[in-house]
């Protein structure tokens, strides 16, 4: 059963509705190698193996009594501790929620308990989705397959460790300034954020909710959009959620062809300020891009240097106001509550100990932005960089089909490294937040390996609003063409666990 785990979703998918292999045999694929490596990766913060064997025994039965099932059932996903579970604990990264079983289950827990899913556990994040390394988890970092001494991304670090680690073929992430897009870059997989609204929000625990936006990890382009097709579409119990049908991502990912496209570059992220490898192997897929039929020009979105400023203001506003629920009164942790402290010091001393300083920075940055006398010279000002930011999309949109950068400015760098300079941190995302500010679907597919460190490269592509199927065309075009390049995928070039670097 070991070479189960090296294959894609829909391989796997494939093979059990043949009657080749079973879900169950599957899930204990899988279950056995999180066993073996998970010590190392740390991807998981929640697994029962039994009842995960569970899911998939009833996956196997409902097969067995005909009922027709979906191209991934059976097939194991691991999900980001972010989304509700009623049969989990869902803590989002937080001491202020651990152990909390949430009474309901997140639209996109929902729907993939429906497609026939068998999820694997609850995966490791920045707390409350805070960050770009997972260093910022209550319960300590994740870690990159590629090498165990670097970070795997963030905030989504346990779902593209756990994916490129083969301890799962699909995850689940979020999206709010790069959290899947980043990840999945520097552990040489897939990642997608879909158009925001576009895949429901119910039932994931809020860090800035004009900007989070659930998408696919998965080793290859279809896969991504088989899972992205799986748990999107219109959701009542999402207020921004939209009600046009799901863009045709899997029709896309199967075309995977790039002729007579128009591709921009975009000239502010092409240039300096990154790393001489990850901008070498970007120009390499741009010129491959241009092989394979599309027409490339250069298009400049002069306000996307703002963006960075403007997300820094906006997000942690949002964070201020959605983490005020968490007051030791309903539910998760509650410190010094003996019968002598009144209900504001035990929330006081509660919020002290339960969050991280990341977390608390954050609170404290968009309070003071939304305080009186500062709203309009920051939050406002702020919102109003972002509608430039947009008009710069719509100008671009106009003159190509789609988008590309390279998604982050480095590659995957040592945990530690960063830690004490929040700035530096906050780069990490550069490239990846002006998507998230104007709602534009963008994924990340691996584009090589930088020359510096031999660690993977990312290709970010993005699309206009409600046009997702364009980002899963031209990456499973650049996907495929690079392959047979490479004789393989990337993530075949990593080390095995244990060896590092």
């Amino acid at each position: 059963m070991a070479d189960l785990i090296k294959k894609g979703a829909a391989e796997l998918g494939a093979l059990i509705a043949s009657g080749e292999t079973s879900a169950a045999e599957v899930a204990e694929a899988h279950l056995d190698r999180v066993a073996a490596v998970d010590g190392q990766l740390k991807a998981f913060l929640h697994i029962d193996r039994d009842a995960v064997l569970a899911q998939a025994r009833s996956i196997d039965e409902r097969r067995a009594a005909g009922e027709k099932l979906g191209p991934l059932a059976g097939v194991p996903v691991a999900h980001k501790d972010v989304f509700t579970t009623t049969d989990m604990p869902t803590t989002a990264g937080s001491k202020i929620l651990e152990g909390w079983r949430p009474p309901y289950d997140a639209t996109i827990t929902r729907r993939l308990r429906e497609a026939g899913l068998v999820i694997l556990g609850k995966t490791n994040m920045d707390e409350f989705a805070m960050g770009s390394s997972t260093e910022n988890s209550a319960f300590g970092p994740s870690h990159n397959p590629w090498d165990l001494g670097r970070i795997p991304g963030g905030s989504s670090g346990g779902s593209s460790a756990a994916v490129a680690g083969y301890e799962a073929p699909l995850s689940t992430g979020t999206d709010t300034g790069g959290s899947i897009r980043q990840p999945a870059s520097v552990t040489g997989i897939v990642g997608a954020k879909p158009t925001y609204g576009g895949s429901s929000r119910y039932g994931v625990i809020a860090f800035a909710s004009s900007l989070d936006t659930p998408g696919p990890f998965a080793r290859n382009v279809l896969d991504a959009a088989l899972l992205h097709e799986a748990f999107s579409g219109h959701d009542p119990m999402d207020s921004t959620s939209v009600p046009e049908a799901v863009p045709p991502v899997v029709e896309a990912a199967r075309r995977a062809d790039v002729n007579g496209l128009r591709v921009g570059v975009v000239k502010e992220f092409a240039g300096e300020g990154g790393q001489a490898g990850v901008h070498a192997r970007f120009n390499e897929t741009v010129e491959l891009l241009e092989s394979l039929g599309a027409k490339v020009v250069e298009v400049s979105c002069p306000n996307f240097e703002y963006a960075l400023h403007a997300y820094y203001l906006i997000a942690p506003s949002e964070a201020s106001s959605n983490l005020a629920r968490f007051d030791a009164m309903r539910y998760g942790l509650r410190v010094g509550d003996d019968g002598t402290r009144s209900a504001e010091e035990v929330m006081a001393l509660t919020r002290a100990e339960g969050f991280g300083p990341e977390v608390k920075r954050r609170i404290m940055l968009g309070t003071y932005a939304l305080s009186s006398g500062y709203y309009d010279a920051y939050y406002g000002k702020a919102q109003q960089v972002r509608t430039l930011i947009k008009r710069d999309f719509d100008r671009a949109f106009e003159q190509v089909d789609v988008l590309v950068s390279p998604t982050t400015p480095t590659t995957a760098f040592p945990i530690g490294e960063r830690a004490d300079d929040p700035m530096a941190m906050y780069l990490a995302d550069l490239w990846t937040i002006p998507a998230n500010l104007t709602g534009n679907p963008a994924i990340s597919v691996p584009c090589g390996l930088a020359d510096e460190d031999g660690l993977p490269v990312g290709l970010q592509v993005m699309a206009p609003v409600l046009a997702d199927d364009r980002v899963y065309r031209v990456g499973a075009a650049v996907e495929k063409a690079l392959e047979d390049r490479w004789g393989g995928p990337l993530l075949a070039k990593a080390p095995e666990l244990g060896e590092g670097k």
